[in-house]
Parts: C-alpha cells; sequence; structure tokens
C-alpha cells in the first residue's frame, strides 16, 4: 500500500509541478483546442465548460493506442470516474454482459445512443447476484471500441430531451468518420498474477484481439463510408480458492471399486427400497468395500453387517475425501469451479456511412453486427452430492454455461435544410438475442438416458425506433434555437423454450414425471433432480412473445438572452401501450459570471418505463443464496403466485432532478475546473424482490417446483446525491505536451420512506422480503460512493508515456454473514470491501509515420478487492465477493499492442 500512496502522490506533484511550470513567463504558449459537445443540446455544438450541464467528453480514437482496457465498459470505468461496470463472475449470462451503472443509478436508467440515436438495449435480465440485479441495461460491448471516435457522457436527467432511461444521464457514442486510410491494432495479454490457482503457472486469462478500420470517400461532396472489423479471443482466469468441504463419502468409495472391476452400482436400483436388485446390491457392496484399504476395521465390520439398504446408507455417509482423493491420484483443485473472467470469443463489424444528394441532403446509414460466445462455469457437482449422478460422473463435473449472444442494429435516415430548417428523418432498429446451450452437464433424472449438452432455449428483444426531428436558429438577442420532434418505438420480447429434457424431471422409469410416481433416487434415497444441471432450460410455460408501442413528442428551446446568460427549456410527452402517458419537462441555464468563469444549473422531471423484459420475465433457476442452492423462480406480475402474494402490475419510474454547478478556465495556463452537484428523487423504483419462501403458501410453490419465488415491483422510492468534480491541464513545450486530469465523483443513493407493499404482506411480516436487505445493499452500498482519477499524458516526439491512478472507494457484500465472528448471524450483518487505489501504466513508441508500438499493464501493483470472510467463500471457491466488487478480480493484466496506419 506504501508504494501504491507513493505513487498516487508522485502523480499529484507531477500534475502540480507541471501547473506551475506553464505559468512561467518563458513558456512556449499555444492555444488549446477547446472541446465540443453535441450532447445535451439541439442548438449544435459548444464548448464543454459553456454547457449548462456537466458533459465528459473522450477522445477514444488517440486514447486507444495508450489505453490497457479494450471494451467501452472497460475503458468507461478507468477513465470516468462517475460510470461504474466490471466483469462479473459466476452470475448466469451476466458473465458475459458487464452491468454498466452512472452516478451510482441502475444499468436501466442511464440511456445510450450511436450517433445521437437510442441504442436498444440487451435481451438479458440481471436476475442473479450481479450490481444492477433486476435490471436490464445495453449491452456496451456489442459495439467495438475501435469503430468509436469519441464518447459523451452527460451526467444529467435528460428524460424530457431524449426519453425513457435517461434518468442518471446520457452516453452517446460518436463512430469513425476517418476516409483514406487503413488503421488497426494488433493486441495480445493476460493476467500475470501469483493468485491464479490453476495448474498452468502464474500466467492466465490471455486475450488476443484485432481490430481494423477502413474508410474512403463516396464522391465529391463530403461522402464518406468508414468500416470496422474486431475480433477478440479471451480465455478464462482461475480466481476460486482451492476446494476446502467435502468432496467423498464411503459410498463413492465402495462404487469405484466396483467401478474398477466393470461393476456400475447405480445400474442395480432406480427407487431404494422397492428395487428388487436390492439384495445384490447389498452384496456388491459387501464385496467391494474389502478393497477399500483405509476403512478402519470397525467400519469393515460394521458394513459386513449390515444386511439392509437402510443400515448401509447410516454407515456409508461418512466422508473420505482426503483418503479417496489419494487412492484417485487426484487433488483439491481438480474440483475447483472456474472463478473469474469467462472465455469468450467475439466477432463485430461495425459501419458508419454518409452520402449527400445535394447541396442541402444527405442520406445516412450506420450500424453492425457482433457474434460473442461465451463460457462460463457453473457450481462443481460433487459426487456425494444428490445432483450428481455417479453412474456416469464417478468424479462429479463442472458445468458449463454456453452463451451465444448475437446483436444486430441498423440507423437509415436522411437530413438536410428545408425552408431554414434543419430536418432529420431516421429508423433505426436494434436487436439482442440470447441463447443458452449448456454443456458438461446433466439431467440427473434421466440417469443413465441423460445427455451431456441441452439446448435450454433463449432470450431475444427487439426495438425499432423512428424519429422525426426539426431545429431552426434565430438571430434573435444572441440567437434563439427552437427545436421539436416526435418519435414512435415498438418493443418485443420473447422468451423461446429449451428442449424437453433441459427443463423436465421424469421418473423412475424414464418418463415425465406427473408429480405422483416413484422418483429415481441416489443410494442413500434423495429423489434425482431434473433439468439440466446449473441452468434448467425455459419451460414451454415460460414462453413469451409480447409487443408494446411508445409514441412521443417533444419541444426544446434555447434562448440566449446575451452573451452571458443562457436558457434552455425542454417538455416531452411520451404514451406507452401497456400503462399509459408521462410528461415530463426541464429547464437548465448558465450564467456567465465573468470572461471565464460560468455559473449553471438544471432541473428536470424524468420517468423510466419498465422494460417490457421486467413485465414478461419467468423462469426457474439455480441460485446460491445466503451460502444455499435453491431453486428460485422468477415469476411475472400477472401469474397466480403474485396474484396470491398481492405483487401489483408494474408501473412506470419517475424522477425529480436537480444540478448545480460552475466552470472556471484559466487560459494562460490550459487549466479548466469543473465542479457539480446533483440530487436526483425516483419514486416507485423497480427492484426485483427478495425470495419469498415455500412455506408463503406450500401447494402454489410446489406447483412450480420451486423453493422460492421472486417478483419485479415498484417497492420503494429513492434520493441520490453527489458531487462531480474535474480539472483538466494542457501543457506544449516544443516537442513536449502533458496532459493532466483528474476527476472525482462522491455520490450516495439511499432508500425513503416506506416500502409499498400490500396489506397481505404487511400481515404476513413479509415487507422485509419484499424489499430484502440484499436488495437495499445492491441498492445502496455495492457501488462505490467514492471514485477518482488522476491520469498524465505526456507525449515528446515519438513516446508517449500513460500513468493513470483510480481511487475505489469502499462497497458491501449483499450476502449476510458473521462478519464480526461473533457466531451470531445479523441481518444487518455485511462483509465491507475497502477502498483501493489501481495503477495503470503504459509506453508507446511511434518506429513510423505508419507502425507503432505500446506495452503497459493494468493494476500494476496487482490488486485484489478484500477477501471474503470464510462463511461467504463456498468452501474457499470465492475468495472475493462475487456478488459485488469496484474493479473486478483478475488482478495484473500486461499487454502488448502493435498500431499501424496506412
Amino acid at each position: 500500500m506504501k508504494n501504491r500512496k507513493t505513487l498516487l502522490s508522485a502523480s499529484a506533484l507531477f500534475f502540480l509541478g507541471t501547473y506551475a511550470a506553464a505559468q512561467e513567463k518563458d513558456t512556449v504558449k499555444t492555444a488549446s483546442v477547446e472541446e465540443v459537445v453535441i450532447l445535451g443540446s439541439r442548438s449544435g455544438a459548444r464548448s464543454k465548460v459553456d454547457s449548462p450541464v456537466p458533459v465528459d467528453v473522450f477522445n477514444l480514437k488517440e486514447a486507444s493506442v495508450v489505453l490497457p482496457q479494450s471494451t467501452i465498459g472497460q475503458i468507461l470505468n478507468a477513465i470516468a470516474p462517475s460510470f461504474t461496470s466490471t466483469i462479473q463472475t459466476n452470475a448466469d449470462g451476466t458473465d458475459h454482459l458487464d452491468p454498466a451503472q452512472l452516478r451510482g443509478l441502475g444499468p436501466d436508467q442511464v440511456l445510450v445512443l450511436v450517433n445521437g440515436k437510442r441504442r436498444h438495449t440487451s435481451a438479458l435480465v440481471n436476475v442473479n447476484g450481479s450490481p444492477g440485479r433486476g435490471t436490464v441495461g445495453t449491452d456496451l460491448n456489442a459495439i467495438p471500441s475501435f469503430a468509436i471516435s469519441r464518447i459523451e457522457v452527460l451526467r444529467d436527467g435528460a428524460s424530457a430531451q431524449y426519453g425513457s432511461d435517461a434518468i442518471a444521464g446520457v452516453i452517446n457514442l460518436g463512430l469513425k468518420r476517418d476516409i483514406g486510410k487503413l488503421t488497426g491494432q494488433l493486441t495480445y495479454g493476460g493476467n500475470l498474477t501469483t493468485t491464479a490457482n490453476d495448474h498452468t503457472g502464474d500466467f492466465d486469462g490471455q486475450n488476443i484481439q484485432v481490430d481494423l478500420n477502413y474508410g474512403n470517400k463516396i464522391g465529391n461532396k463530403g461522402g464518406f463510408y468508414n468500416i470496422t472489423w474486431s475480433s477478440q479471443f479471451r480465455n478464462p482466469t482461475y480466481r476460486a480458492g482451492t476446494e476446502s468441504g467435502s468432496i467423498y463419502n464411503a459410498y463413492n468409495a465402495i462404487e469405484k471399486r466396483a467401478l474398477n472391476d466393470g461393476v456400475n452400482l447405480s445400474s442395480l436400483f432406480t427407487n431404494i427400497g422397492t428395487t428388487p436388485n436390492s439384495q445384490q446390491l447389498i452384496n456388491y457392496i459387501h464385496q467391494y468395500a474389502q478393497g477399500v484399504d483405509y476403512f478402519s476395521p470397525q467400519l469393515q465390520s460394521q458394513i459386513q453387517g449390515a444386511n439392509t439398504i437402510a443400515g448401509l446408507q447410516s454407515l456409508l455417509d461418512a466422508n473420505v475425501t482426503d483418503q479417496e482423493l489419494a487412492y484417485r491420484g487426484l487433488s483439491r483443485k481438480d474440483f475447483n469451479m472456474q472463478v473469474g473472467q469467462s472465455k469468450l470469443n467475439n466477432n463485430q463489424l461495425f459501419a458508419n456511412i454518409e452520402i449527400p444528394i445535394n447541396d442541402d441532403w444527405k442520406v445516412y446509414t450506420f450500424g453492425g453486427y457482433s457474434f460473442r460466445h461465451g463460457t462460463s462455469g457453473g457450481f462443481y457437482r460433487r459426487p456425494n452430492q444428490s445432483r450428481t449422478f455417479t453412474g456416469l460422473y464417478s468424479d462429479g463435473y463442472l458445468p458449463q454455461i454456453g452463451t451465444d449472444i448475437q446483436d444486430l442494429s441498423l440507423s437509415t435516415g436522411i437530413k438536410g435544410d428545408w425552408n431554414g430548417w434543419d430536418v432529420d428523418f431516421s429508423n433505426t432498429f436494434g436487436r439482442n438475442s440470447f441463447d443458452y446451450t449448456i454443456e458438461n452437464t446433466g439431467n440427473t433424472s434421466l440417469r443413465f438416458a441423460s445427455p451431456s449438452e441441452f439446448d435450454a432455449g433463449g432470450l431475444r428483444f427487439s426495438q425499432n425506433t423512428i424519429n422525426l426531428d426539426f431545429s431552426k436558429k434565430y438571430d434573435v438577442w444572441k440567437g434563439i434555437n427552437v427545436a421539436f420532434g416526435a418519435e414512435h418505438r415498438y418493443e418485443n420480447f420473447k422468451i423461446t423454450a429449451g428442449e424437453e429434457a433441459s427443463y423436465a424431471t421424469y421418473d423412475a422409469e424414464g418418463n415425465l414425471w406427473n408429480g405422483t410416481t416413484p422418483r429415481a433416487t441416489d443410494f442413500f434415497g434423495n429423489a434425482l433432480p431434473g433439468g439440466s444441471q446449473v441452468f434448467g432450460g425455459f419451460k414451454p410455460i415460460n414462453a413469451v412473445n409480447k409487443n408494446r408501442q411508445a409514441v412521443a413528442g417533444y419541444a426544446d428551446v434555447e434562448l440566449n438572452f446575451t452573451d452571458w446568460f443562457l436558457v434552455d427549456l425542454a417538455a416531452r410527452y411520451e404514451n406507452y401501450s401497456d400503462f399509459g402517458s408521462t410528461f415530463n419537462y426541464k429547464l437548465a441555464s448558465r450564467i456567465k459570471l465573468a470572461k471565464n468563469l460560468n455559473f449553471r444549473f438544471a432541473g428536470s422531471t424524468g420517468f423510466r418505463a419498465p422494460s417490457i423484459h421486467q413485465i414478461y420475465y419467468n423462469v426457474t433457476s439455480t441460485l446460491f443464496t445466503d451460502g444455499t442452492l435453491k431453486e428460485v423462480g422468477t415469476f411475472s406480475n400477472d401469474s397466480k403466485l403474485a396474484a396470491l402474494l398481492g405483487i401489483p402490475k408494474l408501473k412506470q419510474e419517475t424522477s425529480k432532478s436537480a444540478s448545480a454547478g460552475f466552470t472556471y478556465r484559466i487560459p494562460s495556463a490550459n487549466l479548466t475546473f469543473t465542479a457539480d452537484g446533483y440530487f436526483t428523487r425516483i419514486d416507485d423504483r423497480v427492484v426485483l424482490t427478495g425470495q419469498f419462501p415455500r412455506t408463503v403458501a406450500p401447494e402454489a410453490f410446489d406447483a412450480e417446483a420451486v423453493n422460492a419465488a421472486q417478483f419485479f415491483t415498484n417497492a420503494i422510492d429513492t434520493e441520490t446525491k453527489g458531487l462531480d468534480v474535474v480539472v483538466s491541464h494542457t501543457a506544449r513545450f516544443s516537442d513536449l505536451k502533458l496532459d493532466n486530469s483528474f476527476a472525482l465523483n462522491l455520490n450516495q443513493t439511499r432508500k425513503v420512506g416506506g416500502i409499498h407493499s400490500s396489506g397481505a404482506l404487511q400481515a404476513a411480516n413479509l415487507e422485509s422480503t419484499y424489499f430484502s436487505e440484499a436488495a437495499r445493499i445492491y441498492l445502496e452500498e455495492a457501488v462505490p460512493r467514492t471514485k477518482a482519477s488522476l491520469s498524465h499524458n505526456l507525449t515528446w516526439k515519438n513516446a508517449t508515456f500513460y500513468l493513470r491512478n483510480t481511487y475505489f472507494g469502499k462497497v458491501t457484500s449483499p450476502d449476510i454473514v458473521d462478519a464480526n465472528g461473533d457466531g451470531v448471524i445479523s441481518t444487518n450483518e455485511h462483509q465491507s470491501i475497502s477502498d483501493k487505489i489501481i495503477t495503470d501504466l503504459s509506453l508507446a513508441y511511434q518506429f513510423t509515420k505508419s507502425v507503432g508500438f505500446t506495452a503497459g499493464v493494468n493494476n500494476l501493483f496487482d490488486i485484489y478487492p478484500t477477501r471474503n470472510v470464510t462463511a461467504s467463500t463456498n468452501n474457499d471457491q470465492f475468495i472475493y465477493s462475487r456478488s459485488t466488487s469496484q474493479f473486478g478480480q483478475n488482478g495484473r493484466s500486461v499487454f502488448a499492442r502493435l498500431n499501424f496506419s496506412f
């Protein structure tokens, strides 16, 4: 920790020293290029310090040469303190899609635009244990970062301007428009860390990425096309500890000796106590028990003297893990889960095209296609567990969740001048799909007839948006800009059922279990569970195909009364076919108190329509909750269980936001300060409830074959308040250029008021389940309340040196544990994960005009989150929390990158 603090202090001194140097009279003065923004206003580009709302601008085209991160989510997590996104582990489909949050609010409360057009969300619903639980976010990593020229992040409520989802802000991804050259990158890297816990040493998570971009002119009037291809091949990382739990029992030992002799004991029974082969099974156990040389003479005698299945069951449940591992030539590491980043192959194609028709009009189109195949591990099925059919897997198995993610987007439009009005008419289509293939697994209830791979079904979300926008500037006062427009949006959500064996339970005869026929059991009489182990397929009853539509109209007027006083007024009406209408407004202003000092403030109302996924999503999953595996059903709000528990239908979230701040420039030193405080209140916030236990309604739960049930509901109201500070500085001395940047985000979200539950839930004392303690932690404490970064980019002739330190504040794990070690577990006792500083370092050198090379490291000092308390590790598998993390749990990563341009 000492050397990290020293480096951070050195960075601060470096920043201050170069600032002081820039103030010297004999320095070379050059004009700084003012960053302009288009987000947050329809009046055209303006400098970001003159904007009435805070907007960050990141030049990705230049930064990609030196940044250690390669995807949009990872890049923003490193360079934008108000943004949070980390790689998840053991969270089903979320392992391949990183939930992204802005200002501590949810992934579904930030709107993503591409070239100013609404981007569709993912098909995935985050129902497993991860930040953003219960939300549907945008898959930023479906867009190749190499296709992006710059990213604008509007840190202010903007629903009145852009519609639903913009409560926390807006992220706009501007695509490249370069022409006349082919540029590319070839990157190789991996995680170099002593914490890797597999059989390959200290280097894992190898990553190869190829990026190509080519653009050229179309015609002679400014037309162009720009195309990007990106391929990424990522290996998994291994961050589990060494399995410390019980793996083998005495029956497994006898079973193995029988298998060695060609006898499969599992073939002798389907239902213990009713099989005619019971006596033969007893005889075989007597015979092969004698081959287990570490059984004590007393145990051997007891086994030989037991002449009933029941008598043998009580003897053979003993833990013999260490002895049996030695006999089989295995180690405890062979039973580790795959904890860490998932395996991923990602291929993406993106294009940006614009063609002038005449001097006034042009047509444009942009979009792309990506295909991502991911493989993540589930919970190891150990041989001493009833969910493992040892007749096929005598050593158990590690099931794999295979995910095929396809993403398609296409925006086409025409824009130009019509009688002095700027007109833009466009249609934007997007589709995202998740298809699940569960591998290296089995439907245990099928015993020997079980396949090892299952089509578990999938999710699909489609969105089509039509926009017509008008704007015009009038030369009144210092300018009045008027904009108005209309939007129509169509959405479709589908759940496709998997194959029968992926979700069904079969009886002892191999027929579909009807709830009464005898079930197949293991040796100890435990019923063998159905469905593909680790991820049961979507059932036909889960299948949905639902649509909805929304129409909207907006108006936006910007009044420049004088050079020093600007006012922006916006209003929007939006109507949804499934829950009604909403009206929102926004007022923003900038007052120039002095030539280089601006005061700005904004106030707005906002809304977020519940996603169509949240309304209709339903599935049954095996979830690990508070140290226990449960079959948990997620039910839609029109289900019988929802009616039984008094769960109401979903409605929109509504919000009120306010922000105020200042910007200050010192041109002679190329130094800029901005600071903005903000407040957001959200009413009727949609959350995923806790897990209602079977005891609430045993018969109804048994009919659904679940131990617990959860629902989406407008359960609470929340308030978020915070502060953003950004300081940027540029110094130039002949061949030397230095860019320094400091950014800080402070934020706090908390529940306010009571829980919006029904009288039935209050009477049953179930409010603490309706809005659970874990849900509170995810909402209030799972994302850092403090995040800051200090970066330096030094360029001298052909060399560039990049250094960044990022401070991640402490967070809390939602798992309820005995954190203080007193032996008593309290419902409000959680693991605290302390603050950390992560250092990134890279060096780039341009050998020729066309070829350059970069080498660097992310997380230079190999920092990891606070280790879990033992109670949360699941037999030392989750050494670090899988439910929340400030920066991930992969440790140090190194990379080398070849850059070229022709």
